[in-house]
This record gives structure tokens, C-alpha cells and sequence, in this order.
């Protein structure tokens, strides 16, 4: 580590991790084994034994438990400044908070969670005249629960586990069952089952191996599923259950046989179909039948490629949202109850090259969109009279989106916002007089707004592209080249990472730390163009606008040159490997959970989940041209001897979206290749998947100690302001 100065040393009033002082990391053993591609190319992989689909392999398991060691006593001298991290968050949160209730059929629907408890409950109050949103905050809040039917107390179902997490619940048309879908790993297969609202009974159906996306039909005792694959986890067939009949009876409705595509189903807005959509990343297509006789679904629009819709029926007319002639941004369009072909489709709100349309709900006499426009979201109020206007909001960079709407005959629109020193804030704005109220922010224990600050600017890529970054940063700031940086990313798949209040980020700003988040092209922040130039042979771009945002900070002295951390996951951990490999130099940290850093051998296996979902996110390797672009940035394939950053890197061993192997065979290469002094820390968490431990305070166990692994690197102190 790089020499203190002496205030920095008395602040830290902490011990430091020492290399000198730790034992050797685990040194995995190589096997040759030739990956082969269609094409004829063949690259050695030394370490893919570290592959075991079971999860039970021994020599695998005992691997990872050695690394798990190591970590161990890598981070041993920082245990005390991980607990005061931990105390720090959870202090924070409200523990007996609640969430806005919702009304749909009658009842009030909400969760909340008790002090102490790790899992929400679930639970309902019936509608009566008086009863409203408010209301039910203020009784909640002051845990006045009479009339409250709890509907599932997770606390109790998760009793004894290692993990659980109910995926999502469905209440039947009448009110009276309820159907849930239970995670026990992390692996997300789920387990339905089915209770009874009235008398409180379990009943002993039980499906398996499906995805959490369940629908009643208005029989009240059919329930639509989908089944994933139990190799691939890929979304292929919709079945429905009969209740008390079964499970093998069950029937099919409809298979997808192109392994290209996601599926799911929803009732529509006016409850009058139920719908099954197929997605892949270029393409749709959606089936409808009356939810009253759902057994014969019909076609709205024949698939095709690079045609995207999504639609919803209400009015007696569907509204498609598509990018459907050349609309990149996308546009609403409408078609007549029954429509079967895009030729009936008919423009309703037009294409901008300006902004890009992301949803809508639709309301008896309104229409609200989601949309956005330089990198900000807004909500747009289309009226039935034609006229229209948008939301408003005060801050330079936030985040403001449709909230929870259940119902269609109101004149009340809700939605929330945040931003990074604004705590996530419900709102409900009457679009007939204005009136605006907010129903709920998030409550911060200890935190003032007002000493933090944000801002946007744009930095640069080399390329000459503009790209937004949403910065913040504690009041008193100045940017002198001197205060450590957390850069955060994904920038895949066209998912936004829109700025919104962060609450364990806060005990990074209280050490004098800066938090920025580079919008980088791969997400879709600038609309569909901005996509389209961070994926497949434009792949590059993604990495390299995040070395030259970073770059940019720091000339602008946002940051001093070695105390800069770059931060990823998933897709994000790709990107985290990519920028190690190409510009180690920039970096003094990285943090990249769940990573998929394996690209081309991933990608080149379709037995693994999402991997043919995925080919027009990435390329195919099995064509030539896609292998050889994949195969210079993937982050396994291109380590090299050079000096790496200190790095810690997670993973679970039940991810079914980024296997375990990708992060643990990188790590093995990487210890290899290293040429640097800092530590690499490779954290395996034993009982989770893709999202880390389950229940709201154990995650930020394992924050705190990436946090601590974090500040100590950076030099950051370890006491908080």
C-alpha cells in the first residue's frame, strides 16, 4: 500500500491488509481440456474443471471452500471496521417500515416488515368508505393492525432455511385463494403452492420447476404457470393447474420451441384476456384469449425479426407499444379488439427521434407514458381530450418512473422518484386539477439531504460520444484531485441504471468518497441508438466510454488518480473484467459480483441457462466472425501478466444466471497472471444465487465486507464524518 500521511493514518484508526502478513492464496490445480468451437477454432482451458453442474464434486467444493478461507483471513484485520459498516446501514433503516398500500377488488394490498425480522409479511385490509393509502401508512407506522389479513408471513416460511424468497403471489379474481412461488437456494426454480384466504388452509398441490409468474383464470380455480426447462431454466411451456386435480394432469397451453426466447404471461388492463408473451432480444410475439374461456389463444401479431411489441387491451382497443417502421425510440400504436395482424395497427403517438418511449398504463380518461430523453426519465399525461403535460422535477439527475397503478377509473396517477440525495418517494398527482401529494418517502434514519450534493455532467469517450454521468458527494466537497472514487456501471442488455437514492452508499460519502455512475452506452439511457452501439460487434464501446469517464473525473479532479475503484456485477462484472484487462492502470480497485467473465465458452454451451436467450445481446461463437470479436474482450480469455488491481470478487454457488465456474476459473488464471500487489479477495457464498443471501439485513453482511475490502484499499478512513 502506498505511504499515509499522517492524517490519513490517525483517521483510519483501523488495521490494514498487509500482504506480507498473509497467507499463500489457494493455488488451483490445471488440466488440460480443449474447448472446441463448430468452426474448428480450440482454446485450452486449464481450470474448466471447476465446472460441476451438481454443485457436490469435491475436490470443486473443497476448492472454494479454501478461497472462502482465504478471504477469511484476508479480511480479518478489517472486521471491526465491517461491523461498524453493517451498523452503519442497518441503522439507517426504518425496521418496522411498510410499504404505499394499493387498492385492487376491494382490498388494500401492502407489505411490511417487523423490527428484527429479516423477511417482509405480506397482507391485505378490505376496503370501506375512509380507507386510503394514508390512512393505512399512519396505522401501519403506528402498528395499529386491526382488520389485517396476513396473507404469508415469510418470516415463518423461511424458518430453518439457508434461503428463501417467494418470487411473487397471486390473489384469485374472487379474493378468496392464493397462490405463491418459493426459491429455497437461490437457483430460481420455483415450488407453487396454494392457501386458502378464508379458512387459512394449505392446500397439497404442489408445482414444480417453474418461473415466478403465475395467473389466475375467472373460474377462480385455474391457474395458469410456466415451466422452465430443468436443465436450461429457459421459460418453455405454459401449463394450467385445476385445483385439487393432479399435477401431472395438468394441461398445456403452449410450448415455445425457439430457444431464443423468454416467455410470460399477464391478464390484461380491463382483465378481459389473459396473454402469453414470447420476448428474445430482436423480436415478439403475443397470444390472447378471454380470461373468462382461456382455451383458445390467439396471435395478435405474427412474430418477426427486429419487429419489438408489447401491448395492452382497455377501451375496447389494444395500445402496442413497438418499434415497429423504423420507430428505433418506439412509438404507441393501436389495433381493434380481436386484431390477428400488424396490418391494423394504427399510429397514436408518434416516433421521436428524441425520445424513447419505455411503457405505459392506461387509464379510463387518461394514458400515462414512461419515457425518457438526455439520459432523465419523465412521465408524460396524455389526456383524452388530446392535450397533455408532463411531471415535474427539481433535481439536475433523478429518477422518476409509473409506480403501482391497480386500477383504471381514477383520476389519480401515481409514481415515484428518487435521486442520489433524494430517498425513493411515492407521489400521486391528480391529472384533472394538479393537486400533487406524496404518499411516502423512504424513511433514512440520520440522514439530512441537504449535506449531499448531486450533479450531471458529461464526459467524452474517445470516440467523441457524449456520455452522461450522474455524480454525488458530501456538501463541503472539493475537487482537488485528492478524494477517492467509486465508479458503478452495467451497461448491457439496454438496462438503464438510472440515479436513485443508494442508502449503504452514504457511509461511502461520510469518509469523503465520491460516487458516480457512468450511464455508458450497452444501457439504454439515450434511447435505442445508445443500446444498439454497446452490444455485439459494438461491444467495445461499453468498456472503453467507462475507462474514459473515469479518466475524465479525474482530470476534472473529481478523484486523484490512485484512489480510483470501478464496480460491477453480472453483465457489470464483465465490463469490471474487460476494463482490468485493458486499463489496469486506472484502477487502484475493483469490485465485480456474480461476474460473466467466460464469454465465448458460455456462450459456445447451450446447455446452459440463458445462453441462446442471449445471441443478439452477444453474437453466436459458433459463427466465425461473432467467436473472434467475443473472444477479444472476454475477461477469462484475455488475462494477461501484467499488474492487476486489488480485486473482490463474489459469487454464488447457486447462480443459475452466472454459474459459480465463470468467477472461480477466472480467479484461478488471474492469481496465475498477477503481476500486482494487492490483495484479490474471492468470496463464494455456499447457499445463494445470483442475488446473495436472502432477507434484508444478511445481504449487507457481505457489503460491508466488499465496503471494508474498499475503503482500506482506497486509503478511505474508517471512521465516518
Amino acid at each position: 500500500m502506498k505511504r499515509l500521511s499522517l492524517l490519513t493514518a490517525a483517521l483510519l484508526m483501523t488495521a490494514s491488509i498487509h500482504a506480507a502478513d498473509l497467507p499463500p492464496p489457494p493455488d488451483a490445480e490445471q488440466h488440460p481440456h480443449e474447448v472446441r468451437a463448430p468452426h474448428g477454432a480450440v482454446r485450452n482451458d486449464p481450470y474448466y474443471w471447476l465446472r460441476d453442474d451438481a454443485r457436490e464434486a469435491a475436490p470443486v467444493i473443497d476448492y472454494l471452500n479454501a478461497e472462502n478461507s482465504y478471504a477469511d483471513a484476508v479480511m480479518a484485520p478489517l472486521q471491526a471496521l465491517q461491523g461498524t459498516l453493517y451498523d452503519e446501514i442497518v441503522g439507517r433503516i426504518k425496521q418496522d417500515d411498510s410499504s404505499v398500500p394499493y387498492r385492487e377488488r376491494g382490498f388494500w394490498y401492502y407489505s411490511r416488515f417487523e423490527t428484527g425480522k429479516d423477511y417482509p409479511i405480506y397482507a391485505r385490509r378490505a376496503d370501506a368508505d375512509g380507507v386510503d393509502a394514508a390512512g393505512l401508512l399512519a396505522d401501519n407506522d403506528a402498528a395499529r393492525l386491526d382488520g389485517e389479513q396476513v396473507l404469508l408471513d415469510v418470516n415463518a416460511l423461511a424458518e430453518g432455511k439457508d434461503y428463501y424468497n417467494v418470487g411473487t403471489y397471486a390473489v384469485s379474481q374472487d379474493n378468496r385463494l392464493l397462490a405463491y412461488a418459493e426459491d429455497t437456494n437461490g437457483r430460481r426454480q420455483y415450488t407453487v403452492r396454494f392457501r386458502n384466504l378464508e379458512t387459512g388452509e394449505d392446500y397439497p398441490d404442489v408445482i414444480t420447476g417453474v418461473s415466478a409468474n403465475l395467473i389466475w383464470a375467472d373460474d377462480d380455480r385455474t391457474l395458469f404457470y410456466v415451466e422452465n426447462d430443468p436443465e436450461t431454466l429457459l421459460t418453455v411451456r405454459v401449463k394450467k393447474h385445476v385445483l385439487g386435480t393432479p399435477v401431472a394432469d395438468d394441461v398445456l397451453v403452449y410450448e415455445e420451441h425457439d430457444d431464443s426466447f423468454y416467455m410470460g404471461i399477464d391478464r390484461t388492463r380491463d382483465d378481459r384476456y389473459i396473454v402469453i408473451g414470447v420476448s428474445s432480444t430482436v423480436s415478439d410475439e403475443l397470444r390472447y384469449a378471454p380470461a373468462d374461456n382461456p382455451e383458445t389463444f390467439t396471435v395478435l401479431a405474427p412474430r418477426e425479426r427486429d419487429v419489438e411489441y408489447s401491448a395492452d387491451h382497455h377501451g375496447g382497443r389494444w395500445v402496442i407499444r413497438t418499434n415497429a417502421d423504423g420507430a428505433a425510440n418506439f412509438k404507441l400504436v393501436t389495433a381493434p379488439d380481436g386484431a390477428t395482424a400488424r396490418s391494423q395497427w394504427q399510429d397514436w403517438v408518434p416516433h421521436r427521434e428524441d425520445v424513447f418511449v419505455e411503457g405505459f398504463e392506461l387509464f379510463d380518461g387518461f394514458t400515462a407514458i414512461g419515457e425518457r430523453s438526455d439520459a432523465l426519465e419523465r412521465v408524460r399525461v396524455l389526456k383524452a381530450d388530446g392535450s397533455e403535460q408532463h411531471v415535474a422535477a427539481d433535481e439536475p439527475a433523478y429518477s422518476m418512473g409509473l409506480s403501482v397503478n391497480a386500477e383504471a377509473d381514477t383520476d389519480w396517477l401515481r409514481y415515484s422518484y428518487t435521486s442520489l440525495t433524494t430517498p425513493a418517494t411515492t407521489y400521486e398527482v391528480n391529472v384533472v386539477t394538479g393537486e400533487r401529494r406524496e404518499l411516502k418517502q423512504q424513511p433514512v434514519i440520520g440522514y439530512d439531504p441537504s449535506q449531499y450534493v448531486t450533479e450531471r455532467v458529461w464526459s467524452e469517450a474517445r470516440d467523441g460520444t457524449r456520455i452522461p454521468v450522474s455524480l454525488v458527494y458530501r456538501k463541503g466537497f472539493e475537487k482537488d484531485g485528492t478524494a477517492a472514487l467509486l465508479q458503478y456501471a452495467y451497461g448491457s442488455y439496454g438496462a438503464s441504471m438510472d440515479p436513485g437514492f443508494n442508502l449503504p452508499v452514504i457511509s461511502l460519502l461520510d469518509r469523503g468518497m465520491v460516487y458516480a455512475i457512468a450511464h455508458i452506452r450497452g444501457g439504454q439511457e439515450m434511447g435505442r441508438a445508445w443500446y444498439d452501439d454497446g452490444k455485439l460487434f459494438n461491444k467495445i464501446n461499453t468498456f472503453t466510454d467507462f475507462i474514459d469517464v473515469t479518466r475524465d473525473l479525474v482530470a476534472r479532479g473529481y478523484a486523484a488518480k490512485d484512489r480510483v475503484a470501478g464496480y460491477g456485477g453480472s453483465a457489470g462484472g464483465l465490463l469490471m473484467g474487460a476494463v482490468a484487462n485493458m486499463a489496469p492502470q486506472d484502477y487502484r480497485v475493483i469490485l465485480s459480483q456474480v461476474p460473466f467473465v467466460d464469454v465465448v465458452t458460455t456462450m459456445l454451451d447451450r446447455s446452459i441457462p440463458l445462453t441462446t436467450n442471449e445471441y443478439d445481446e452477444w453474437g453466436n461463437p459458433e459463427q466465425k466472425d461473432y467467436y473472434d470479436y467475443m473472444l477479444s474482450y472476454s475477461p477469462y480469455d484475455n488475462l494477461s501478466a501484467q499488474a492487476y488491481p486489488a480485486m473482490f470478487v463474489g459469487t454464488g454457488l447457486w447462480d443459475s444466471q452466472v454459474q459459480y465456474w465463470e468467477p472461480a476459473k477466472y480467479v484461478a488464471r488471474l492469481r496465475d497472471l498477477d503481476t500486482g500487489e494487492g490483495p484479490i479477495v474471492f468470496r463464494t457464498n455456499m447457499d445463494a444465487g445470483h442475488g446473495g443471501k436472502s432477507g434484508r439485513f444478511r445481504r449487507y453482511r457481505e457489503l460491508a465486507e466488499m465496503y471494508a475490502f474498499l475503503i482500506d484499499q482506497l486509503d478511505a478512513p474508517a471512521a465516518a464524518r
